[in-house]
């Protein structure tokens, strides 16, 4: 069995979960007893690949089962697995926030959908290179339901 301990933790930005509107900036703020070299030339990248996990959630909310996305009968029943949300087994989620600077063990970052505490388990920058490769195919729904994702909220909300 894996066990892992989490690098670092998110300090800052959002402190309540939110399905969208994700526009606040963060650190990612790595463990004190990891020498300053671990992000040595970090600087030189745009983006991060980062594995965190979704500690507000509770191993009751894992569903192993097909439905609708955000509970919405609009958008068509799926698995489990094509949802990107805290119902996943081991609650495991993946951003790729942009790297706005490096301040010693602290990684200044926007666009990381992750809220104030949550542990960070791994990063590492984004090679475009490593990225998708050819055409990027998915259903409708998903560019639907997440077209506020990184909008900022109007005044009125």
């Amino acid at each position: 069995m894996l066990e892992i301990v989490p690098i670092g933790h998110v300090v800052g930005g959002r402190g309540v979960v939110s399905d969208d509107h994700w526009t606040e900036t963060a650190i990612i703020r790595l463990d004190a007893g990891y020498p300053v070299e671990v992000v040595r030339g970090l600087e030189e990248f745009s983006h991060l690949v980062v594995v965190w996990h979704f500690h507000l959630a509770s191993p009751g909310d894992v569903a192993l089962h097909a439905r609708s996305p955000r509970g919405d009968a609009r958008w068509p029943s799926t698995g489990t697995f094509v949802h990107r949300n805290h119902r996943r087994p081991n609650q495991l989620a993946q951003s790729f926030p942009r790297l706005l600077k490096v301040d010693g063990l602290d990684l200044h970052v926007a666009d990381l959908d992750a809220v104030d505490g949550t542990p960070v388990y791994d990063l590492a920058p984004y090679f475009r290179e490593m990225g998708p490769r050819g055409e990027i195919r998915q259903p409708a729904w998903p560019t639907e339901m997440l077209a506020d994702y990184w909008t900022a909220t109007s005044p009125e909300r």
